[in-house]
């Protein structure tokens, strides 16, 4: 099922979460058991984050350095059809521009329609942790519109090769990305609108927001969408906080507000497991409120840790 149906068909707040692929060489039991665990809350749809490759210098014996390129977290869309195989629930896998090729996205969505997966989150993706700005792949997309270009002319049946005969149309539902605080990149939230709108005016069908931890910014962001005319559904995406450094660590990654209420109660605990109680409190507390204005979707980061997701469920779905 395509999540923009689940979303217009519900008369509730629904539940989603996200969660990464194993690092190579590690069994998929984790992921199995973070999702065997937030099953009974019955989720609507899962996302799978997809990763590209990462380039490491190794030393060698007498000093020189040896480039590596690795993909740390292959296996996307393996995980993501057993996962639905598995579960009988929609999942959607992230498509990503940074680290592949034209060629190499229809491939992979070509594969994701052969798995019978409708669903996908279309997005820029990082730039190499070595270069100061985003770099695209020479036969790449610089931009996540243009990869909602690319998805949009697969469902008319439009491939790269013009000269392919009956070509079948792939009919995905596409999600993109959305900042309530402003893209970092963005050199201000006006330019960071209208670049979320011409990714919606592509085709989008849904937009899921960055975290943030103000619901004012996610209302005044969901307002200053309508005025500009997208009208696509916009799911609020929270993470809860888990570790004391974060308070820290988040706002220089991802460019967002700690409010400085909840910054002050995490800054008097003591350890971790102090930081995860307070940000799962503050987690339940945002989440209640974004029922309250009926959200079409209450989306968590989970990033494999289900306790404080499970917590947040129990106490609002």
């Amino acid at each position: 099922m395509k999540i923009i149906d689940i979303i217009q068909q519900s008369e509730k707040t629904v539940f989603s979460f996200e969660l990464l692929p194993p690092l190579k060489g590690q069994k998929a039991e984790k992921l199995y058991r973070t999702i065997d665990e937030l099953i009974e809350f019955d989720p609507k749809y899962i996302n799978i984050t997809t990763h590209r490759d990462e380039v490491e210098f190794r030393e060698l014996p007498g000093g020189l350095l040896q480039k590596r390129i690795v993909r740390k977290r292959p296996g996307t869309v393996a995980i993501a059809a057993a996962i639905q195989h598995a579960y009988k629930i929609p999942v959607v896998p992230h498509v990503v521009c940074g680290g592949f090729t034209r060629e190499e996205t229809e491939n992979m969505l070509l594969d994701l329609n052969f798995l019978g997966i409708k669903n996908v989150l279309a997005l820029r993706g990082d730039g190499l942790k070595s270069q100061s700005i985003f770099v695209p792949e020479a036969e790449g997309h610089a931009h996540a519109n243009e990869l909602v270009e690319q998805i949009v002319n697969l469902k008319q049946g439009k491939y790269l090769d013009p000269e392919i005969k009956n070509t079948a149309a792939l009919d995905f539902c596409v999600g993109v990305a959305g900042y309530p605080e402003k893209h970092f990149e963005a050199s201000n939230p006006d330019i960071d609108l209208l670049n979320l709108k011409s990714k919606v005016d592509a085709g989008a069908d849904y937009i899921v927001t960055q975290m943030f931890f103000d619901n004012q910014k996610y209302y005044d962001f969901v307002s200053r969408c309508r005025a500009i005319g997208i009208t696509v559904p916009i799911i609020p995406g929270i993470k809860p906080l888990a570790m004391m450094n974060q308070i820290t660590v988040l706002p220089k990654l991802f460019s967002i507000d700690i409010p400085e209420d909840f910054a002050r109660e995490v800054r008097k605990c003591k350890s971790n497991d102090d930081a995860r109680t307070v940000g799962t409190e503050w987690a339940i507390a945002q989440s209640r409120d974004l029922i309250a204005h009926n959200v079409p979707c209450l989306h968590i980061y989970t990033y494999g840790i289900s306790d404080n997701t499970r917590q947040i469920a129990r106490a609002v779905i």
